[in-house]
């Protein structure tokens, strides 16, 4: 199987949060169940379903965190420099309207572009690789063609 890039910070919310689903989630719901199962008839017990549906989510999302930390290759971006790859917070300005963007390129798992996280196979993260302070980057995008010029690369 490929590797997964991962930050530290990223693998850690990883790790906590199967730790949680662990130690709190799963624990809660079969107590739950059981209190359900004490409920009578299952077939009509509606808090009975509900609780195994969300057995279901939390045993199949501790299944697939499992898989991903296995996978995880753990990048540290301070030890990294140099052209853009992973791991680098890029400050780009957008050649048409003049508006700064700034970008971390992370994981798949730890992408969030809300929290200026960009995923490393999204088209302008792949656009952005190997990509140098000062050089024009082109980008399709859903929204059409879009011209960046990378202003600052920072590794931290």
């Amino acid at each position: 199987m490929e590797k997964i890039p991962m930050t530290p910070a990223g693998h850690g919310a990883l790790e906590a949060e199967l730790k949680h689903l662990k130690s709190v989630e799963r624990p809660a719901i079969i107590r739950a169940i059981a209190e359900a199962r004490e409920h009578g008839d299952l077939s009509e017990n509606a808090e009975y379903h509900s609780a195994r549906e969300k057995q279901s989510f939390i045993e199949g999302r501790i299944k697939e965190l499992e898989g991903v930390l296995s996978l995880a290759e753990v990048i540290d971006p301070a030890k990294l420099s140099g052209p853009i790859k992973f791991g680098a917070t890029v400050t780009l300005v957008d050649e048409d309207t003049d508006l700064e963007k700034t970008w971390k390129i992370v994981g798949e798992h730890e992408a969030n572009i809300e929290a200026g996280l960009l995923n490393i196979k999204s088209p302008i993260a792949r656009a952005l690789i190997g990509k140098e302070e000062g050089d024009s980057v082109e980008v399709r995008t859903p929204g059409g063609e879009r011209s960046y010029e990378v202003l600052k690369i920072v590794y931290a």
